[in-house]
């Protein structure tokens, strides 16, 4: 089962990719994850990442594609994965589909959590952090026991700046500019498949699992 998902931040996808990965047993890889295994390894294509990342500059397609290509042949994917936060442009997702020929795998499906933005919105600004351990709340749907006070270790809870409805409407925008394309690619390809993420959190499963299984 080789599977995709996309979603705006805020979506739930952490949260739906771990309830996959446990329930069907195929890793959940995520961009991050690839280089920072790739860069701890020492790979040739790991370190090349690291001389761009230390720089500042981003790493360019031929070599994300490499790291890909790396993870997606660890024995972990003989019975699939599931890919977030990669592809991220129309390019990726074109040299992905020649990297899985290449490999005789094919994608299965493309999940898309959808969250109305509003919801997004509260969400994300709704979000407190524990400056000392780094625990995450929220405000509505996960407080700690003391409203403004870390359960762990008491600390006072802060907002990230980058938690503030400006910046959360301003990102959201901007992924959204960006996934739109990689939405229409898939759906004309007929792989896509748009769940409502506007509900609890195993019920949003429930639609995974059945489309899945599908």
């Amino acid at each position: 089962m080789n599977l995709i998902l996309m979603g705006l931040p805020g979506a739930g996808k952490g949260t739906q990719a771990e309830k996959i990965s446990t329930e069907f047993g195929i890793p959940h890889i995520s961009t991050g994850d690839m280089f920072r295994l790739a860069i701890k390894e020492e790979t040739p294509l790991g370190n090349k990442a690291k001389g761009y990342m230390d720089k500042g500059e981003l790493v360019p397609d031929e070599v994300t594609i490499g790291i890909v290509e790396d993870r997606l042949k660890k024995g972990d994917c003989a019975k699939g994965f599931l890919l977030d936060g990669f592809p991220r442009t129309i390019a990726q997702a074109e040299a992905l589909q020649t990297l899985l020929t290449n490999l005789n795998k094919n994608i299965d499906h493309v999940l898309h959590i959808d969250v109305p933005e509003e919801k997004l919105v509260e969400r994300l600004t709704g979000r407190r952090v524990c400056p000392t351990c780094g625990a995450t709340y929220h405000v509505i749907y996960n407080p700690p026991k003391t409203e403004g006070v870390c359960d762990r270790d008491g600390s006072q809870l802060i907002q990230r700046k980058d938690d503030s409805p400006e910046t959360v409407k301003n990102r959201l925008a901007v992924n959204l500019e960006q996934m739109q394309p990689l939405l229409d690619f898939y759906k004309d390809r007929g792989y896509l498949e748009t769940i409502d993420g506007d509900r609890d959190i195993n019920e949003v499963f429930k639609d995974v699992r059945n489309l899945i299984e599908k």
